[in-house]
């Protein structure tokens, strides 16, 4: 069994639930997904695959990645990421889609998040910042970094004004709500991370006390 795939995240919308309960959800299309390698313990020292999504021209793909496609017997693809596995039933080529999972199952996603170029400390940091009225002088500083004399520099680590967003962040915790097989179409409970269109990784959440 693999752990997870990969997909493209569509879009937010809302499902009602059996008792008519309105449940926000994303509309992820998870797959189809290629298995392109199959790694063993014996040859890499650890059980995992690495699969493929989406269809890429053969004209746009360098020639060391057609020969690791062609390898596999597998068309290319324009992204490749690795999942664990346990090693059984899994061959080069074999495809997996949506079907891996089923509604009610809780898993975690991985994306890159929205960019929000560069900002101040109160939206990066939620600093409270300074007194809003006329005169105050101090509105939406950081104020005080450290001390003059001693050290003489400001410490690592230091919450400050910077580049926000467009970073890797993993929600835990996602209930699989619906899965529509014949469109390969995974409805994950609330907000999951990157803008619509991004590729985000699906696992399976991991058992208390197990690896995944």
């Amino acid at each position: 069994m693999i752990a997870g795939l990969l997909g493209r995240k569509l879009g937010m919308t809302q499902v009602f639930g059996e008792q008519g309960k309105l449940i926000p959800v994303t509309v992820v299309e998870a797959g189809p997904c290629r298995v392109v390698q199959v790694k063993s313990e014996k040859t890499d020292g650890y059980l995992a695959v690495q699969l493929s999504f989406g269809p890429k021209k053969e004209q746009r793909v360098n020639q060391p990645l057609k020969g690791h496609f062609k390898k596999a017997n597998v068309p290319p693809a324009y992204h490749l990421r690795e999942f664990a596995t346990d090693g059984e039933g899994v061959e080069l080529g074999q495809v997996v889609t949506a079907e891996a999972f089923r509604k009610g199952e809780w898993v975690s996603v991985t994306g890159t998040s929205k960019g929000k170029g560069f900002a101040g400390v109160m939206k990066r940091h939620h600093f409270k910042g300074g007194p809003a009225t006329h005169g105050s002088m101090f509105h939406r500083q950081p104020g005080s970094i450290g001390a003059s004399s001693f050290p003489s520099r400001v410490f690592k680590g230091k919450r400050l004004p910077g580049h926000m967003g467009a970073a890797r962040v993993t929600v835990q915790g996602v209930q699989v709500v619906d899965v529509q097989q014949d469109e390969n179409l995974l409805f994950l409970r609330g907000a999951i991370p990157g803008p619509t269109g991004c590729i985000v990784e699906i696992r399976r959440a991991r058992p208390a006390g197990g690896a995944s």
